[in-house]
């Protein structure tokens, strides 16, 4: 069977000579932080996806500290959130001195299954143990049932952040993920492998005039400087106040170039994706596998292709096979709950048995603009010989 000779990595960034005159540009110029360059990526991408403020951030991880912070969640509140994502869509409610639960999936999207969480809040509102926040998690790209999720919240009284890492460019309704419609913020990564870069970063989108100054406040170590904010009035320009704790989750302006010249081309990059989505789909036509559901009402932001292949034996001894041929294939994810971590917490396998058995059969194969056909083709070939 044909072997890769150079490796082919799940995913990466496509940076253009366009993206490094930007950040060259910064390089050369008086800011490299906490300049003017961050406000004008914020505004870009408040323009571009609907809503009315952004507040960039050092990642999403952080992105996702501040929304649950400036939600006031806290000790003895409840954060929901879905096993089938990164780790830090449950640890920010942990950095927050709050409660973790889980809500299982629709194993044919890989997506929040509304069901079980229309099931889990009738149980939870029976125990007095509703969640002050759920975290939908936008996986490979498409977005939740947001509008069904914006229904319950209203019954139950919750408050919705949307994991939307890997989601920026995709649509859902017909309007950009992080319009903030059918929630209270909306987070992106800008982390290499997502749909755009700033090397390492994120925001936060909200249309919460309030929501947004918590959020500003708390990135730069709960400091304010603007006079008319301050308690203490008429001190000298240099005077700044620490009115609580926070912490430094800043983006440089640097970063903030570099995604301004990326966020140009987010419209074609996720064309782009879905084109390369649409291949696979066809060239994988007949195999013993199946592929993730988009949602009718759902644009995908192409962020992963993700294959499930019926038994975890056969799964990894086709993951590590196809790692031996240097094609680079990665599971997105192994289960939130099922980690040693929240193992310690009091998870226990056989709570979110579609979450398992996706953790069992799932794996990424390669996606990145810039993929060839050829490399395409062979990333085809040799997972068909191994099936």
């Amino acid at each position: 069977m044909k072997s890769n000779e150079s490796f082919i990595p799940y995913g990466k960034q496509n940076v253009t000579n366009d993206d490094i005159d930007a950040v060259v540009q910064i390089l050369r110029g008086t800011y490299l932080t906490q300049g003017p360059v961050v406000q004008d990526f914020e505004n870009a991408i408040s323009n571009k996806v609907g809503a009315n403020y952004s507040v960039a951030t050092s990642s999403a991880t952080s992105g996702l500290h501040l929304a649950c912070l400036s939600l006031g969640l806290g000790k003895g509140d409840w954060l929901w959130t879905s096993p089938i994502t990164f780790v830090a869509s449950a640890n920010c409610a942990l950095y927050c001195g709050a409660k973790v639960d889980f809500v299982d999936i629709n194993i044919k999207t890989g997506l929040m299954d509304i069901e079980s969480l229309k099931r889990k809040l009738k149980i939870a509102e029976n125990e007095g143990r509703l969640p002050k926040v759920v975290i939908p998690v936008h996986l490979a790209g498409s977005s939740c049932d947001m509008e069904e999720i914006a229904m319950l919240s209203r019954k139950y009284g919750f408050k919705i952040i949307e994991d939307a890492s890997h989601a920026i460019g995709g649509k859902y309704k017909e309007k950009y993920v992080g319009n903030c419609k059918f929630s209270d913020i909306t987070v992106f990564s800008f982390h290499p492998v997502k749909i755009i870069t700033t090397g390492e970063g994120g925001i936060c989108a909200t249309n919460n005039s309030g929501l947004a100054e918590k959020m500003r406040d708390l990135r730069s170590h709960g400091i304010i400087k603007d006079s008319w904010r301050q308690k203490r009035k008429n001190m000298a320009s240099w005077y700044y106040e620490q009115t609580s704790l926070g912490y430094n989750y800043r983006l440089t302006d640097i970063q903030a170039a570099l995604g301004l010249s990326q966020l140009k081309r987010l419209d074609n990059i996720v064309e782009e994706r879905n084109k390369l989505l649409e291949y696979y789909a066809e060239k994988l036509k007949g195999m013993p596998i199946s592929t993730m559901n988009i949602p009718p009402a759902v644009k995908s932001a192409g962020h992963l292709s993700v294959i499930l292949i019926g038994e975890h034996q056969k799964r990894d001894a086709i993951f590590e096979e196809m790692r031996k041929r240097n094609i680079g294939v990665q599971l997105h994810y192994f289960p939130v709950h099922m980690q040693p971590y929240y193992q310690k917490q009091g998870f226990k396998k056989g709570e979110f048995p579609n979450s398992e058995l996706y953790g069992k059969s799932a794996m990424s194969i390669p996606l990145y603009p810039g993929l060839s056909d050829e490399k395409q083709d062979l990333v085809v070939e040799n997972l068909k010989g191994l099936l």
